[in-house]
């Protein structure tokens, strides 16, 4: 099972992923970023790289797609909040992004 982040390494990952556009979801302890593509074949094709980390980690993302934006929330829902886990995969996005 997952570890919640808490305290000073919460601070620092939040830190750090508002610095690539992530940011907090605000009455849950999520983040979230909107990506924007040329259009709906880019976006799927990169919806489908992550699919393919997300079985990885076993961790996947709640998102939605309408034409070339995705929009991401990451959350550990085993532990009810952001864990290692999503940091993971926030960085695989943006790197596949």
């Amino acid at each position: 099972m997952a570890t919640k982040l808490e305290g000073a390494e919460r601070a620092a990952a939040l830190a750090q992923l508002a610095e690539a556009g992530w940011s907090a979801v605000k009455g849950r302890d999520a983040i979230q970023k909107t990506f924007k593509f040329k259009n709906f074949i880019a976006a799927f094709g990169w919806m489908t790289q992550v699919a393919f980390w997300a079985e990885k980690l076993n961790h996947h993302p709640e998102w939605s797609n309408v034409y070339g934006t995705v929009d991401v929330t990451l959350i550990t829902h085993d532990c009810d909040g952001l864990s290692e886990l999503d940091l993971k995969l926030a960085k695989k996005m943006d790197a596949l992004a």
